[in-house]
C-alpha cells in the first residue's frame, strides 16, 4: 500500500530537498526520488532513475561552487508542488542568479517527477559560462 502525502508534507519534501541540495547531500536528495524518478530540466535530456540522478550530481559537484535556492512562492495545485524561486549560484565567491520555477510530482512519499523551468542562457551565464 502506498502512502499519499498531504499538501503540507509535499511542501516539506520540497524544502528538505532544497536543504540537502544546498548541503550537497546527493545521497539524501537521490533517496527522496522514486526508483524510476525523473529530474527534467527543460531544454536538457531528462535524468531518469534515482541512481542515475545520484551519479550525475556527484559527477557535477565542484568544491568551489554552491547553489542557494531562494523560494519566493510555494504551494500545491492538483497534488503537485509549485515553487517559484531564484537560484543563487556562487562560484569562486562570485554570486549570480537565475529565476526558476520547479514543479514536483509524487508517487506515494517519493518524488516521481521534478520539472525545472528557466532560461537556459541565463543559467549558463550564472554558471560563469560564455553565451553567444
Amino acid at each position: 500500500m502506498t502512502t499519499e502525502l498531504t499538501d503540507l508534507q509535499k511542501i516539506a519534501v520540497f524544502k528538505a530537498m532544497e536543504d540537502a541540495w544546498q548541503a550537497k547531500q546527493w545521497r539524501v536528495c537521490a533517496d527522496m526520488f522514486a526508483e524510476d524518478g525523473v529530474l527534467q530540466s527543460m531544454m536538457l535530456e531528462p535524468v531518469v532513475g534515482r541512481e542515475v540522478f545520484y551519479e550525475r550530481m556527484v559527477k557535477m559537484e565542484r568544491p568551489n561552487k554552491e547553489v542557494r535556492m531562494h523560494i519566493h512562492h510555494i504551494g500545491v495545485i492538483d497534488g503537485r508542488v509549485f515553487a517559484e524561486r531564484t537560484d543563487e549560484i556562487i562560484i569562486d565567491g562570485v554570486s549570480r542568479s537565475v529565476p526558476v520555477v520547479g514543479i514536483m510530482e509524487f508517487r506515494g512519499p517519493l518524488v516521481s517527477l521534478w520539472r525545472e523551468y528557466y532560461d537556459r542562457n541565463q543559467l549558463l551565464r550564472a554558471r560563469g559560462e560564455n553565451v553567444a
